[in-house]
């Protein structure tokens, strides 16, 4: 993997990167350059087989390891970079990968609340404990805003790309919340096109505005400096998810985007820009 061009600009990672200093930015970059490259595999639609997509993943946490032991790839040498001025851990970078392998596996179906929630640890979370280090956070409040902020971020991708997910033969929502709404079907498309899943997606909402609240008190308490991207990144995303809820779940459904408004005030009210 070359280093991959920052994300579009009018993305609401790419307006929270653009803040940072440049060594911290450039940090960022590199860390999204190596999840989209393992996110790449674990979607890839074509000929490949779980089996090929999985050893393309083992490849990329050789090249990982490798990289803790002082031999980085070229194609990590920017992510070896940060690793070694913001202490980035293997452990974290393993997870993503480990997140990634859940959906190169196999196509996910209704999984219970606990192993979404371990999925979101690993493909959400698990950045955003990187992602923190970058920023400047010390560890303990730094890994709470991670746990928090990854899993509200996820919740709520889940809910926005319901329709997108299900055309790939997925389903996210929790087997659990299906189940109590009346949902009994696992099959994507068909769930996705129930009128009851309405409810099962308010249960999933609820918990990601819990986490989105857990998440502000953390960055209130926070040294102003390293929040702001993660502030920024919070306003767009619980924005997306206000939308929703005031738009309903039933099909059919449109896909949210953020509030431009949203994004603005978050500019002005933390002086972000």
């Amino acid at each position: 993997m070359t280093q991959e061009a920052p994300p579009a600009a009018h993305s609401s990672f790419y307006l929270a990167m653009r803040i940072l200093p440049a060594p911290r930015r450039d940090g960022m970059y590199a860390l999204y350059a190596f999840c989209r490259a393992v996110d790449d595999i674990a979607d890839d639609r074509g000929p490949e087989t779980a089996a090929q997509r999985l050893a393309g993943l083992e490849r990329w946490r050789a090249d990982v390891a490798a990289m803790f032991q002082g031999r980085p790839p070229p194609q990590l040498a920017a992510l070896d970079r940060a690793r070694r001025e913001f202490n980035l851990k293997q452990a974290d970078l393993d997870a993503v990968i480990d997140g990634m392998a859940m959906d190169a596996a196999e196509d996910i179906r209704a999984p219970d609340w606990a192993t979404l929630d371990i999925y979101c640890d690993r493909v959400a979370s698990a950045v955003g404990r990187l992602s923190v280090r970058i920023f400047g956070l010390s560890p303990d409040p730094g890994d709470a805003l991670a746990h928090h902020l990854g899993r509200a971020l996820q919740l709520t991708n889940i809910l926005r790309d319901i329709d997108e997910d299900a055309a790939a033969g997925r389903l996210y929502l929790p087997r659990e919340a299906l189940l109590a709404a009346g949902v009994t079907t696992d099959e994507p498309l068909k769930a996705a096109a129930d009128p009851k899943l309405d409810q099962a997606c308010a249960e999933v909402a609820a918990r990601a505005r819990a986490h989105f609240d857990k998440a502000n008190s953390i960055m209130a308490a926070a040294p102003r400096a390293a929040v702001k991207a993660p502030r920024l990144m919070a306003a767009a995303y619980r924005s997306i998810l206000d939308r929703m809820l005031a738009d309903g779940f039933a099909p059919p459904r449109r896909r949210s985007k953020a509030s431009r408004l949203t994004i603005l005030g978050a500019v002005l009210r933390y002086g972000i820009l």
